[in-house]
């Protein structure tokens, strides 16, 4: 799968700090409303709640997926987070998360956001990808990181 066409450099933070789920969770939709004008931070925030309600998007790891879907989203957005020190985010591990991609997806874009998932998750699941964007010192560093994988492994 191709990143560059969801994720762009101002989404994409290295060494965020880590504080709880819940405040990570306002800190990105904040981020995230910041650059997409037409969603509110409040929109983002409560539809990713509601869905870590039905269950956490901690995949393992040290890696969460957190994604919605939200009525006013026009495109596919994604964010890509490394946070300074992990979270509890009640992954299917018990591990703590220090990796995260938040996906927000139009509302009627069920398939898509199925099929996008899945290309994160088969990403995140590769140890090479996920100790990389580890040892990524800065945002640009971060962000090109994910590029240049995405790009080796696409669909």
């Amino acid at each position: 799968m191709q990143l560059n066409k969801i994720l762009s450099p101002e989404r994409t933070f290295s060494d965020m700090p880590g504080v709880s789920k819940k405040r990570f969770l306002t800190m990105v939709s904040e981020h995230i409303a910041a650059s997409a004008s037409n969603l509110s931070a409040d929109a983002i925030y409560n539809a990713l709640l509601a869905r870590e309600q039905l269950g956490s998007t901690g995949i393992g790891n040290g890696i969460a997926i957190p994604h919605c879907r939200v009525q006013d989203c026009n495109q596919i957005i994604g964010t890509l987070v490394k946070l300074d020190d992990g979270i509890d985010f009640d992954a299917i591990d018990s591990q703590q998360v220090d990796l995260l991609f938040v996906l927000i997806v139009p509302a009627e874009e069920t398939d898509e956001h199925l099929r996008v998932l899945s290309g994160l998750a088969r990403l995140f699941h590769q140890e090479a990808f996920c100790q990389a964007l580890r040892d990524a010192g800065s945002n640009s560093e971060l962000y090109q990181t994910a590029i240049r994988f995405s790009e080796q492994t696409q669909d």
